[in-house]
């Protein structure tokens, strides 16, 4: 990432700016930097691709195929790089330059983008398509660890959970847009082909805006320090330690393995709730409207007093909701479970991150981000594979149903192994 002795005028300039008045309590504190505007603005136009590529991809699989498991082979075409390289790639992101990783790494997903336009205007074969999955999988293994913990070195340690809920605020108002632009383009280019263009672009301009970012020191794990197995291990030995931040990891990785409805919204969209690749944009978005809503919430009140409870309830009302879904056959209710689910996914995602980057120190930062994204983009893809997996065999119902009410029995589960969890009150350490 970003050396301390080549870049100590971007660190005194992130200082002067630490020194703005705060008020008791800042809404817009993490948004009065330069540099975290620039890396907000950045993520919001390439997640607004990313979630585009997404309906594109299930679209496609599902036009083409009209197969459950072809969706599910989407997250396990993915998740395989992400377990082959996020423990190397969190020793990278200790070892190098963040900032040059997540430019490196975004021009990768833009290759993979053009070629699957590419693929998609030719009828490639499908085997062609996993593979550039595989590839955009091996990318955001090593994209994930560096990317986040920009945010650490943009903003001051008082602003942390602050620029979490408007980072998380902005990657969900992207997908908001996201989905409902890949849906409408679908509709009006008859295919998937343009969509994957689209996202090509979004990944360039990204690249520009992080090319203009200037970040501050960052403590480096020492050159001699060669990535050996007892190196990238040492994440795992940190969370092993640290019991509050390996229960919220726990309770994401689970709640996401298990409550895979998204995945299987091609199927809802047009089988169930037969509302075509319009209604699935907005079955897309509708997750990701709640979870703006819920972050402008977060935003505007003061920092969590009682965080544990506030996550252990989060997470079962995810799964709620996503019974509710699975057994619902109105376009309108469905829409209303999944605003549901993406608000509180959203609590979720702000007090996990917000605990990552209190409790770890600067120089494991990669690697512990490397577990973290290891254990959630796992179980997010190989929760995609389980939900397109059960629902070929026992139907998209059993899958969706069966997932909320495995992640409410995860949540009991955690609230009675990790007594920590139940009891923690602020995100900082006491």
């Amino acid at each position: 990432m970003y050396q301390t002795n080549n870049e100590t005028g971007t660190a005194s300039a992130v200082e002067d700016e630490s020194a703005v008045v705060q008020t008791a309590h800042d809404p817009y504190r993490a948004l009065r930097f330069r540099d975290f505007r620039l890396l907000l603005i950045g993520n919001f136009i390439a997640v607004i691709g990313e979630q585009m590529l997404t309906v594109a991809i299930g679209w496609e699989l599902y036009d083409r195929t009209n197969s459950a498991l072809a969706l599910g082979g989407v997250g396990l075409a993915q998740v395989i790089p992400v377990i082959l390289f996020s423990l190397p790639a969190g020793h990278v992101a200790d070892r190098f330059n963040r900032k040059n990783i997540v430019v490196i790494s975004t021009l990768v997903l833009l290759l993979a983008s053009l070629v699957l336009a590419l693929l998609s205007f030719t009828h490639g074969a499908l085997p062609l398509i996993y593979t550039c999955l595989a590839l955009i999988g091996t990318a955001e293994a090593f994209n994930n660890p560096a990317s986040s913990t920009l945010e650490a070195q943009v903003v001051p340690e008082d602003a942390f959970e602050n620029a979490t809920t408007w980072s998380s605020s902005s990657w969900q108002l992207a997908s908001v847009l996201g989905p409902g632009l890949g849906g409408f383009l679908i509709a009006l280019t008859q295919g998937a082909s343009w969509v994957y263009v689209a996202n090509a672009g979004t990944m360039l301009v990204f690249v520009i805006l992080l090319l203009m970012l200037r970040t501050r020191g960052q403590k480096r794990l020492p050159a001699s320090e060669k990535a050996t197995l007892r190196s990238l291990i040492e994440g795992l030995g940190f969370l092993r330690g640290n019991q509050i931040v390996l229960a919220a990891i726990t309770l994401d990785l689970f709640a996401v393995l298990l409550g895979g409805a998204t995945t299987l919204l091609p199927i809802y969209a047009r089988d169930i709730l037969q509302v075509g690749p319009t209604g699935l944009g907005w079955l897309r978005a509708a997750p990701s409207v709640g979870a703006v809503c819920m972050a402008l919430l977060l935003a505007h009140r003061p920092p969590f007093k009682r965080g544990g409870r506030a996550l252990l309830l989060a997470v079962a009302g995810f799964g709620l909701a996503t019974i509710i879904f699975g057994l619902s056959r109105s376009f309108w209710l469905s829409l209303l479970m999944l605003f549901a689910l993406g608000a509180l996914d959203n609590i979720s995602v702000v007090i996990r991150h917000t605990l990552l980057l209190l409790r770890t120190p600067d120089e494991m930062r990669g690697r512990i981000s490397a577990v973290s994204s290891l254990f959630i983009s796992a179980s997010n893809q190989l929760g995609g594979f389980e939900s397109g997996l059960a629902a070929q065999l026992f139907g998209p119902l059993i899958s969706v149903v069966g997932g909320g009410v495995g992640t409410i029995l995860v949540v009991i589960a955690v609230a009675l192994c990790w007594p920590e969890m139940r009891k923690l009150g602020t995100l900082r350490k006491s």
